[in-house]
């Protein structure tokens, strides 16, 4: 029965360490705001300037870890994990008792909730896994079969039941703050314009591909690209939805609209005057 529980493990351990490298890097590569990074996790417990790359250390070691229960066929592949999973119950527990008030940055930002029981908890189950598959000499691809379904099945329940992130998941949808207070990065909407097809229609007349001119206003960002001539291509991409509006206005060196590539842009001038 424990070979058949560590089969079960394994597949539990290497996503739960992939999805926590992932979203660190992430959190990493997009810290909302000055010092965010500096209260999660253990970064609270050193200077500031390390909390980046600590996060991203911490992310590297978590992916190399779920790697190496994959394709490395030694016990140190197996015990590693069981080792990273051990210290942080221990971090956890420390950092409970000394920084009650920060996040485990378990899994980014998204574990900001103050850490308690549940979180160590979760931490000291994923151990317990991580022995289970040292012990047993599991490794290598998971395979999901009738007899190790239903463990996988009650791991994921335990875990999720020991996962405060779920309770911040579910805040976050229920009240999801309205499109003109979401920050949203400049590049995402310049990738979303790029492949729109007001750029399509305007590109050829276009010197450069990267914007003059950039701003945002409410639930629009808009970009000025300089064109032929001497007039400029301003676009305006909506932030919200899978497929934003975009729309354009070609304005000439007077300031004046000198054309209009769609129905779009018309309604442009006159739902954002100042923009335009």
């Amino acid at each position: 029965m424990l070979s058949t529980i560590a089969a079960a493990a394994l597949p539990i351990l290497v996503v739960t360490l992939a999805l926590g490298g992932v979203a660190k890097l992430a959190t990493a590569g997009r810290e909302a705001s000055p010092g965010a990074l500096a209260r999660l996790g253990p970064a609270v417990l050193m200077p500031e300037r390390f909390a980046r790359p600590a996060t991203y250390a911490c992310s590297l070691a978590e992916l190399a870890l779920a790697a190496g229960l994959l394709v490395v066929n030694h016990p140190a592949g197996r015990w590693l994990p069981a080792a990273f999973f051990a210290v942080a119950t221990y971090v956890l527990w420390d950092l409970r008792r000394r920084r009650p008030d920060v996040g485990c940055g378990c899994f980014g930002d998204v574990s900001d909730t103050p850490v308690g029981l549940r979180s160590i908890g979760r931490a000291a189950a994923l151990t317990a896994m991580a022995v289970l598959v040292g012990v047993e000499g599991v490794t290598g691809l998971p395979r999901v079969t009738v007899e190790t379904a239903p463990w996988i099945g009650a791991g994921v329940a335990l875990l999720l039941v020991c996962s405060p992130e779920i309770d911040e998941i579910v805040s976050r949808l229920r009240h999801r703050a309205p499109c003109e207070q979401r920050p949203t990065p400049p590049g995402r909407a310049l990738s979303r314009l790029r492949a729109s097809a007001a750029w399509r229609a305007h590109a050829g007349s276009l010197l450069t591909d990267e914007p003059a001119d950039m701003w945002r206003e409410l639930c629009w960002r808009f970009f000025v690209f300089p064109a032929q001539g001497d007039a400029e291509v301003v676009f305006a991409v909506h932030l919200d939805g899978r497929r934003p509006d975009v729309r354009a206005v070609v304005v000439g060196a007077d300031g004046h609209v000198t054309a209009a590539g769609d129905h779009s842009a018309a309604s442009l001038r006159e739902s954002t005057p100042v923009s335009a």
